[in-house]
């Protein structure tokens, strides 16, 4: 496992790199307020397997550059950091898994450049168009967004959330997590990260994009690529009745399963059945000949 530098449409992106250079291209994005580091239990096991893994600090995270501005982060330009990316995999289709915020940029990737991406997996987080539907019909989903609204405010997020050593994202990471996901090693190199300058900043802005840098809205929203949607079923932050309905803009083969007792941070909670689901994705053997697959369940 090394890390490489590499540039993407002027911005400088640091990138963990694993396997076997002519290995199937598995990417591997990060969510808030994770790092690379979000994805270190399934790095080696995927290379072992065959895969060339790439999993990048994405713009504003950790080492990475943090261009200033909301603009620098909206989704299609997120999106065009990741087809970027291929380039260390001798521009071949990739296999883009995403988590979390990673996981918005995964689908818009696949809407964006569907010819750059052979298949999609996402792990709690919704299709952003499915995700704007279902606020709309679900009052219980606005209320744990609110914190989206919060995160518009200039300084203060920033504020608030690196006071007392980043306690407050420190307190969130643990909370939502099952017991000990988190140890007090994991705590401390995320603190790390959080603590790069103008991390902070630069990682809001993400959400900031979402209203101030919101991409046109493409004509058809639906996904053709093979997708599997994985979902932690106690998630705090995002209900589960959003992997079915993201599947439900899925045109090509598309499935979900559900995690019952796993939590919004199913990667490191159930890390051996996330590798499994991503290298049947790889592999083409995962369920996808339709929304209801068998080994699925409905959120």
């Amino acid at each position: 496992m090394d890390t490489v530098r590499t540039t993407v449409g002027g911005v400088g992106l640091d990138v963990v790199v694993a396997g076997p250079p002519d290995g199937p291209p598995v990417l591997l994005l990060h969510g808030f307020p994770e790092f690379w580091y979000g994805w270190h239990r399934q790095i080696e096991p995927l290379a072992r397997a065959g895969c060339r893994v790439l999993v990048p600090n994405q713009r504003g995270y950790d080492t990475s550059d943090k261009p200033p501005g909301v603009a620098a982060y909206g989704l299609d330009v997120l999106a065009a950091d990741a087809v970027g990316l291929s380039s260390l995999a001798g521009d071949r289709p990739l296999h883009v898994v995403g988590h979390d915020w990673g996981g918005l940029v995964a689908w818009w990737t696949a809407l964006r450049h569907p010819d750059r991406v052979a298949t999609l997996t996402v792990l709690n987080a919704p299709h952003p168009i499915a995700f704007a539907g279902y606020l709309r019909r679900h009052p219980s989903q606005r209320r744990r967004s609110r914190y989206i609204g919060w995160f518009q405010v200039p300084w203060a997020p920033e504020f608030l959330l690196g006071r007392n050593g980043c306690a407050l994202l420190k307190k969130t990471l643990v909370r939502s997590s099952r017991r000990g996901t988190f140890g007090d090693a994991d705590v401390a190199r995320y603190v790390a990260a959080w603590q790069q300058p103008g991390a902070l900043t630069a990682m809001l802005n993400w959400y900031r994009g979402l209203r101030r840098a919101r991409p046109a809205p493409p004509a058809d929203p639906r996904i053709r690529v093979p997708t599997r949607v994985l979902w932690g079923a106690r998630d705090a932050f995002l209900e589960v009745g959003l992997a079915e309905a993201s599947v439900g803009l899925c045109n090509g083969p598309a499935s979900h399963r559900v995690f019952p007792e796993a939590t919004h941070w199913l990667q490191h909670e159930q890390p051996d059945e996330v590798v499994q689901e991503i290298l049947a994705q790889v592999r083409g053997t995962a369920p996808g000949t339709s929304p209801t697959a068998p080994g699925t369940a409905r959120g």
